[in-house]
């Protein structure tokens, strides 16, 4: 399983990891800040410090099997000044600074003449954030794209959705046990690859 991974592999690997995981959690409680909750803020979560945002095993689970986590970031919605539309802009805000950071690095790898160690990393920059965003943007619980899905319901909806949510991890664990995450990823990775090609 390991035997085709380096330590130049491992490195450039964890560095992209880094550079995908922690911008999205603290973007994350950024954007909880802005619409009036102050419990990441309280957490110490708007900050670049990886042992702030990392879960060790969730990390090294991604930089080997490229599939992992990091910790989940705290909010309370009810601080929010608007719940809705704090909802849908603290779930978004991961998502789109990861497809940002992406962009980025593809500008880079364009306009700037980089070593071949340069070159790997931010290729690995640019695939785990595209992999990371469009990762989140599934609608089954916890993902950000069921907060967004609930962020356009009645409350009543949300509220009936939101106490079915511990089964999302049972859906997703099916999913990857069964190998199709990869059907419903794959098609939306290439997209989202076309669309920044299509950007830059």
């Amino acid at each position: 399983m390991f035997g085709d991974i380096n330590l130049q592999d491992i490195i450039i690997r964890t560095i992209a990891v880094l550079v995908a995981i922690i911008p999205h959690e603290m973007a994350h409680g950024y954007a909880a800040y802005l619409c009036g909750d102050e419990t990441a803020k309280n957490d110490g979560r708007l900050s670049l410090n990886p042992l702030h945002h990392l879960d060790p095993i969730g990390t090294i689970c991604l930089i080997f099997f490229k599939f992992g986590w990091a910790k989940p970031v705290m909010i309370n919605p009810n601080n929010f000044r608007d719940r809705k539309k704090g909802t849908f802009f603290v779930s978004i805000a991961g998502v789109l600074t990861n497809f940002i950071l992406a962009i980025i690095s593809v500008i880079i790898m364009k306009h700037i003449r980089l070593n071949d160690f340069a070159f790997e990393l931010f290729m690995n920059i640019f695939w785990f954030n595209i992999v990371l965003g469009v990762f989140n943007l599934i609608p089954i619980p916890p993902l950000d794209g069921s907060k967004l899905l609930f962020s356009f319901l009645p409350l009543k909806y949300e509220y009936y959705l939101i106490k079915y949510e511990k089964y999302g991890y049972i859906i997703l664990l099916l999913l990857i046990m069964s190998n199709n995450l990869d059907k419903i990823l794959i098609p939306m990775v290439n997209f989202m690859i076309n669309l920044i090609g299509k950007i830059v």
